[in-house]
């Protein structure tokens, strides 16, 4: 499927851009102490015309039995919801200085439901976007998470991700990884 810039993106985001609309596809995640399971993903990156994108993300394990290849006879409210967040990916003042250079600075905030708030740093360029957390404050009953990174990349018209994390005492090691096609 084609992808047009969407109309009223503030430039500010530009290299962010390709991201904006919605993303649907099967992945899996695991970790020591979680038993690897499929998931279906749905991400939205949405814009207002300020200089960020909204995020937001849910994340459903699939029932038992269930083939993520066959994700087109499992909707959106089907499976249990394992994570949700939401945020806000902005590109550094720099990036919107410069848009001679081919990889910019990005910045992403995000929250979750099971008390984290984290904050990303990293780049965007040429379709990939390298993250790694620069804090992650986290409530009292919340998991112990103490860093994090984050590959995202547009192949053959497709959203990948990968996810890992330190966590438990762990050190950094995978969590979570999708592929996810548009939706609109």
């Amino acid at each position: 499927m084609p992808f047009a810039i969407p109309e009223g993106v503030a430039p500010e985001v530009d290299p962010l851009s390709w991201l904006v609309g919605w993303w649907r596809g099967p992945g899996v995640l695991g970790y020591p102490g979680i038993e690897e399971r499929p998931f279906v993903q749905t991400i939205q990156f949405d814009h207002d015309g300020g200089p960020y994108l909204s995020y937001a993300s849910t994340i459903r394990l699939l029932p038992d039995g269930v083939d993520p290849a066959e994700l087109g006879d499992v909707g959106d409210g089907d499976g249990r919801v394992w994570q949700r967040e939401s945020g806000f990916w902005r590109c550094t003042p720099a990036a919107a200085d410069d848009r001679s250079t081919d990889e910019h600075g990005v910045e992403v905030l995000l929250t979750d439901p099971s008390g984290h708030l984290s904050l990303y740093l990293g780049t965007v360029g040429d379709g990939r976007i390298d993250l790694a957390s620069d804090l992650i404050a986290q409530t009292s009953t919340a998991a112990d998470v103490s860093a994090a990174t984050r590959l995202y990349g547009l192949v053959q018209g497709e959203l990948m991700w990968a996810w890992d994390m330190a966590a438990f005492g762990r050190p950094m090691q995978p969590y979570a990884s999708a592929r996810l096609s548009r939706q609109d």
